[in-house]
């Protein structure tokens, strides 16, 4: 865990402390570097399913070893960014006696300037202060780039998958002997109005969809034949969307439920329909109205 250094400063800057003197030891105490333990560094590794097709980057990389385990035990490749300049180089040394220094590599400089657009894997093990300010530009990454970091969470932006782990391979005797470990995918934007048509029964009906975004999580109000129904259900994992609800039709209750994928303006997919008789799948597409805009991380996270 390698804590920039600048978030200290700041904080501590704002606290009054002063004289730089005591400025710079309290960052000393405040941001050790503590190494990830093995067993976490397998299982954060495991959780991300990291793979050939990977490039990982990991944020505040200390000496690294999620990197190296990365491109050493499941072939993967990837950078790490470090603020400490001895740790830069020890890792650099580490890749190359680990035999994937054509691999990966490891860079002095800022996490919250590090372009991750390449990234498939994001790992991190920081401070909350330092996963919140990283979280918006996280949000904006390509659909489908996972995410796991070792004991922050991201606020409301919920994990889709959450474990306490037991650590029994601690790095020092003072080190927590549980921890906590987070993992997101980075979800497709899907905020706006979407409109489709599909053959229910007998007859075409028409569909427009009003959603609102909360990180994976969506909400929203249909509108068809006239009436209003509320989304029952809507997730996202990547670029896969989920709907679940009840619209009436020829009177009848037909509970749908749609799966797809998000593409821009578009989603594709299979809908099925209860109830409606024998035909109980069709093929579902719907698209963005243009006036929609897909918005970056919601209103309300940013206010926090």
């Amino acid at each position: 865990m390698a804590v920039p250094r600048r978030l200290f400063l700041a904080v501590l800057a704002a606290s009054g402390l002063p004289a730089a003197a005591g400025i710079a030891q309290a960052v000393e105490i405040a941001a050790p570097y503590v190494p990830t333990a093995p067993s976490v560094v397998e299982r954060m590794l495991e959780i991300a399913k990291v793979g050939p097709d990977d490039y990982v980057i990991d944020l505040g990389s200390g000496d690294g070893r999620i990197v190296i385990t990365a491109a050493r035990k499941h072939g993967a490749r990837g950078f790490g960014i470090e603020i400490d300049p001895q740790l830069v180089a020890q890792a650099n040394a580490n890749a190359r006696a680990a035999g994937v220094s054509d691999r990966v590599s490891f860079r002095e400089g800022d996490l919250f300037a590090t372009d991750l657009s390449e990234a498939t894997v994001v790992t991190i093990y920081l401070l909350k202060r330092a996963t919140m300010k990283l979280r918006a530009g996280l949000f904006e990454l390509k659909p489908g780039t996972r995410i796991v970091s070792n004991a922050a969470s991201m606020g409301d932006w919920k994990p889709d998958h959450f474990e306490i782990l037991d650590v029994k391979d601690k790095v020092r005797p003072d080190a927590p002997r549980k921890t906590y470990i987070h993992f997101w995918i980075v979800p497709a934007k899907v905020a706006g109005t979407w409109r489709w048509s599909m053959r229910v029964g007998t007859r075409t009906q028409n569909y427009e969809l009003a959603v609102s975004q909360q990180f994976q999580m969506l909400s929203g109000t249909l509108r068809m034949g006239g009436k209003e129904v509320k989304l029952e259900e809507g997730k996202l994992q990547g670029d896969r969307i989920m709907l679940e609800f009840t619209a009436e039709i020829d009177g009848k209750p037909l509970p749908h439920r749609l799966t797809g994928r998000v593409a821009g303006h578009s989603m594709v997919g299979t809908a099925s329909v209860e109830g409606e008789g024998p035909q109980r799948e069709v093929e579902w597409k719907a698209t963005r109205a243009a006036s929609s805009a897909a918005p970056s991380e919601p209103e309300n996270a940013l206010a926090r």
